[in-house]
């Protein structure tokens, strides 16, 4: 009998887990097992009489399961001959005696999986890795195929279950006779049966035969409370709620987004300790900032960092609360467009579109030739210039915000250039996302395809150059047509009601958002044009506007810069302090250069003056480095050290902001002319 060497180890499996021996004849098995192994006090005798013991006892069950299959082939036939039984009766019952031939068949054939699984290890060979490896991904493979099995076969057992239930209910109705209002209980039930059928979407059948599509192995973790009835209560409604967290094998956790059961309400706890711990954090972090003449910006950067992964790491939502961040950048930048006119707009479109692609023209070029001298990768080095060369239009508007806006009659405003340069940045920041993809491949390619990858570049330019004049010209019949008659509406309509006039402007916000993200252009640009078009009403308008504005998006600001600490790790700073404060600096002192040079080539001499408080604007590097840099650690261009050196650098670039801006105000405006918030 060829198989008979390896019913030992099936005997360790099945023993434990069938019906033929208690738990104490199961630990002297396993006792015996070892002693087997190691070849200590097992005689040659004792080895063949338990071999044959086992092999006994699994000829014995392969015969009762055939025997049992017979009765249920039996049975299944006098369910079909019997008249007395409905035809959807019949189906269940044939279904439910179905259901145990599967879980029959499938322990039999888990048994000769295992027996198979073992053969293929011992013809492996123990020294190589990759071997093990691949028999290890195999039999997880199998592993995940009979959970995905079993898991269903569970469904439909309690799908079975229930229909007992409904069945014996309706017996019981038949037999008595019900009161009117247990009548109307009794169709709202068969109604409501209807409706969760009707919108129930079978995502898990329809998704996994979709090519692409893994079976993982993931942990259900609950909360861990306190073992009193109450929490032991809440926890058992929350299972049902289906409120748990899950992780996977690379340690990413989930939660849940769409319940089966659409009508029960939920709401997602984590994610709302996370917000309301942060709101009441960032008070006494802001407060602290203002007490020592720091913005209150970086108090809720230090805020994410407290409540972070490198802090208490209490937050446990960080997507959610990331997300809703966003938010708070769409807001600053409409508030932006909307102190923007179409006015200043056109003072200073040359300016705003020559000074960002020079700038990032140079920045590329510098980081090829380090590249070059420190053997980077082509790829690597163009990828890190172009994060670098990107600064934080939150910031800057943060900076800003309440301060002057002309120095002297003709001369062109500081804040028009600063603001027009950073929008031109978020419209490179579009275009850099959508040439991605073609970077990763450029990665990868050899010499011969390198021409046909710049071919692709040239293209994805000439789509989003396209896309930008498509976007310019909507908002060139917006601003003639549409936006004064919509206002005028909402005017109207918003009289002792606000609401209606936040609506319609949040509205009109997230439609030129949508818009701009249709055409493959960044979704801040749509943003600040929602706000320029806005302000293209006039100043009662924009001021209107933005008192209504203004308290959400600062509420919404202070999630934003506490997600950003959330990315900050400071005892990566300081075991690195040495080698980031000599790389933040150099990017500093770069940055600040470039844009003196540039501003000084496409300035009127008239407004050379304002060149030191623009360069000192766009000294720091963006926060959306944290996005570019993810996306592209997880696409294999840049290594995690690099990734963190990024996180690292632009952080410390944010905190130094604020002293260059300041000194860069101190020397160039006028001092009656200076504003508190900068």
């Amino acid at each position: 009998m060829k198989v008979t060497g390896f019913i030992s180890l099936w005997t360790l499996v099945s023993l434990p887990c069938g019906q033929l021996a208690n738990p104490a004849e199961h630990e002297d098995v396993v006792k015996h097992a070892i002693k087997l192994h190691r070849g200590k006090g097992a005689v040659i005798t004792q080895r063949k009489q338990w071999v044959l013991e086992s092999c006994r006892k699994l000829s014995g069950l392969l015969r009762q399961k055939n025997v049992v299959l017979n009765k249920l082939k039996n049975a299944i036939r006098a369910v079909e001959k019997d008249a007395g039984l409905s035809d959807e009766e019949k189906l269940f019952q044939v279904h439910t005696f179905e259901i145990f031939q599967k879980e029959l068949n499938e322990s039999e054939n888990s048994v000769f999986q295992a027996i198979h699984g073992l053969q293929r290890a011992l013809q492996g060979d123990y020294k190589d890795v990759v071997n093990m490896k691949e028999s290890s991904r195999q039999r997880l493979e199998a592993l995940r195929e009979a959970a995905i099995k079993e898991e269903m076969e569970y469904v439909e057992l309690l799908a079975a279950e229930k229909h007992q239930v409904e069945a014996l209910k309706n017996i019981q109705h038949q037999n008595k006779s019900l009161s009117m209002l247990d009548e109307i209980l009794e169709d709202v039930r068969k109604a409501a049966d209807r409706l969760e059928e009707e919108i129930e979407e079978h995502a898990f059948d329809d998704n996994k035969s979709i090519r692409g599509v893994n079976f993982e192995a993931v942990l259900r973790v609950e909360e861990d409370e306190a073992n009193s009835k109450r929490n032991a209560s809440k926890r058992e409604v929350e299972d049902d709620l289906g409120l748990s967290m899950l992780i996977d094998s690379q340690n990413n956790q989930y939660i849940l987004t769409k319940p089966r059961d659409s009508t029960i309400p939920r709401a997602d706890h984590h994610f709302i300790k996370d917000i309301v711990t942060i709101g009441m954090l960032s008070l006494p972090c802001g407060w602290l900032c203002t007490t020592i003449g720091l913005p209150t910006m970086f108090g809720y950067i230090i805020c994410g960092v407290l409540l972070g992964p490198s802090g208490l790491n209490s937050i446990k939502s960080i997507v959610q609360v990331e997300t809703l961040g966003e938010f708070g950048v769409f807001f600053t930048l409409f508030l932006v467009g909307l102190e923007f006119s179409p006015e200043r707009l056109r003072k200073v479109w040359k300016i705003s579109l020559q000074g960002p692609c020079y700038m990032t023209v140079l920045m590329i070029a510098f980081g090829l030739l380090w590249g070059h001298l420190l053997q980077i990768r082509p790829t690597q080095s163009v990828f890190i210039s172009t994060c670098l060369s990107l600064s934080s239009t939150p910031l800057v508007s943060r900076f800003l915000a309440g301060s002057v806006r002309g120095d002297k009659e003709g001369d062109i405003d500081y804040s028009s250039v600063l603001l027009g340069m950073l929008v031109m940045q978020d419209v490179q920041l579009g275009l850099f996302i959508a040439v991605m993809p073609t970077l990763i491949q450029a990665g990868v390619s050899t010499y011969s395809s390198i021409f046909k990858e710049i071919l692709r570049i040239l293209i994805l330019i000439g789509q989003i150059l396209f896309s930008l004049a498509a976007v310019f010209l909507l908002c060139l019949v917006i601003k003639t047509y549409l936006i004064g008659p919509y206002y005028r509406k909402l005017h109207a309509e918003s009289k002792g009601n606000k609401e209606i006039l936040i609506l319609g402007i949040t509205a009109f916000t997230f439609l030129m958002l949508t818009i701009t993200e249709l055409l493959d252009v960044s979704m801040e640009l749509g943003c600040f044009l929602a706000g320029a078009l806005i302000s293209s009403q006039g100043h009662m308008v924009t001021e209107e506007i933005m008192c209504c504005i203004e308290p959400i998006r600062d509420f919404l600001a202070i999630i934003f810069f506490a997600s950003i600490g959330l990315h900050v790790f400071p005892t990566f700073v300081i075991y690195e302090l040495t080698v980031l404060l000599f790389l933040t600096l150099s990017v500093v002192i770069m940055k600040f250069v470039l844009a003196v040079l540039v501003l000084s080539l496409i300035l009127p001499k008239t407004s050379q003056y304002i060149k030191w408080i623009v360069s000192a604007g766009l000294a720091q590097v963006s926060e959306f480095s944290f996005v570019l840099g993810s996306r592209a650690r997880r696409a294999g261009i840049i290594s995690r050290e690099v990734y963190l050196l990024i996180l690292s650098v632009t952080t410390l670039s944010l905190l130094l902001a604020p002293a260059l801006w300041r000194a860069a105000i101190m020397k160039c405006v006028p001092r009656p002319e200076r504003r508190s918030s900068t």
